[in-house]
């Protein structure tokens, strides 16, 4: 699945509550194994598998990030 596909497939969670079980259920619809929260550390090394939960302060999804 491209990024664009993954964008596409995770639209319908724009502007809903973040919570930390989302991560299984974008793992589900996407196949990509490596989902990372908006209060979460990561590495800054390519990944073209990650997914990274992009959120507010008040924790909307406001988008996903590929870097």
């Amino acid at each position: 699945m491209t990024n664009e596909d993954v964008l596409k497939t995770l639209a319908h969670l724009v502007g809903t509550p973040y919570s930390p079980a989302i991560k299984d259920t974008i793992c589900t619809l996407t196949g990509r194994t490596r989902v990372v929260g908006p209060d979460e550390m990561c590495t800054r090394e390519y990944d073209i598998e990650r997914i990274q939960i992009k959120a507010g302060t008040d924790l909307l999804i406001q988008g996903f990030d590929f870097n």
